[in-house]
């Protein structure tokens, strides 16, 4: 098995320390998060090479002598920084935490969405609906309530989806163009950024976005925008209640869609399409599968985030292992003609046909 997740790698004295980060890992997490807003991480990294006191810290940041110490204390625990004599240091995960996008991204996707809906994640398991949701409001799912967040956390959630999207997308259509599509169906098309990416990159693409009312207002204010409202246009579905769609697409486009629902409705989902589709159109689906990532850190980040599906998104979907989307879309009467990895960061495209 990948990521050593075959054996227990850890002796007696690392696994206490790890048990250590684990039982205080929400405290020390606020610890980092200030370190990181207040300042000092980027005051220990402008000193480079020559470190920086105490003494030189409390000159810059506006906090106490006694609350400082404690957080550079916290950070030399948790190897942020390291000290040389009275000299600080910012350590190789405190640059990372200072200066990498995507730890930033989830950094601040984990504060301002899942940090205080964590809290019910026992009874979103044993429920299997989205009981921390209860914290921004009232609704069954996230999804309707995207673009009535607090603006924090708005901001938070779409910049998270859309990084590890977005960079995926140039190595995608290159693979999409080659299927020489006339018409898309951008299913779950979101804000339409793939739309207007696809619209820019190609003239003669028409897309269509399949998406809840919600979600296709959004999008056509952005495609508005963008002065392309004549080649991208918005049908309204709710895919786990309607019976039949349109179908005069020749591909199908599905981005970190279908994770957003549970194995048995993604089952539903392909079998909709599949009848609904015409014969010789094309399924493209691009997804994150932890069991296909380079390093185990994205199968970490990936495991971690399927609990925001847990607890927040809708109660009974995540992350999955490839063979999931295997099975379910053999269920459903396709088969895999091209099966791409390591698209940006970490994403895999599957193309398909019906069987």
């Amino acid at each position: 098995m990948r990521y050593g997740y075959n054996e227990d790698k850890y002796s007696a004295l690392e696994a206490i320390t790890e048990a250590q980060k684990i039982a205080f890992s929400p405290i020390l997490f606020q610890a980092v998060l200030c370190m990181r807003d207040k300042g000092i991480l980027a005051s220990i990294d402008r000193a480079n090479t020559d470190g920086i006191t105490v003494d030189e810290i409390i000159k810059e940041i506006d906090l106490s002598e006694y609350a400082i110490q404690l957080l550079l204390d916290i950070g030399l625990s948790m190897h942020v920084i390291y000290q040389q004599h009275s000299r600080y240091f910012l350590a190789k995960i405190g640059h990372y935490l200072l200066h990498d996008k995507m730890t930033k991204v989830n950094l601040n996707f984990t504060q301002d969405i899942c940090y205080e809906s964590m809290r019910y994640l026992q009874s979103a398991l044993e429920s299997g609906k989205p009981e921390g949701l209860k914290v921004f409001g009232d609704w069954s799912t996230i999804y309707p309530a995207l673009q009535v967040l607090p603006e924090q956390a708005k901001k938070s959630w779409f910049e998270f989806d859309h990084f590890y999207s977005d960079h995926s997308f140039p190595a995608a259509f290159s693979h999409i163009e080659q299927l020489n599509p006339k018409h898309i169906y951008d299913v779950g098309g979101n804000t339409g950024k793939w739309a207007l990416f696809c619209a820019k990159q190609n003239p003669n693409i028409r897309i269509t976005l399949l998406d809840l009312p919600q979600q296709i207002h959004v999008a056509k204010q952005n495609i508005q925008q963008a002065g392309l409202s004549d080649r991208i246009d918005g049908f309204e579905v709710d895919l786990l209640k309607d019976e039949i769609l349109p179908n005069q697409a020749d591909v199908w486009w599905m981005s970190q869609f279908l994770d957003c629902f549970s194995r048995e409705q993604i089952t539903h989902i392909l079998k909709l399409i599949h009848r609904s589709m015409k014969n010789d159109a094309t399924v493209c689906i691009m997804d994150l599968f932890w069991d296909r990532q380079t390093f185990e850190a994205g199968a970490l980040s990936l495991n971690a985030s399927s609990l925001y599906f847990t607890c927040l998104a809708n109660g009974n979907s995540r992350f999955y292992h490839s063979k999931i989307f295997y099975q379910c879309l053999n269920e459903a009467g396709f088969h895999v003609e091209k099966d791409i990895d390591g698209l940006g960061y970490g994403h895999t495209l599957l193309i398909c046909k019906k069987r």
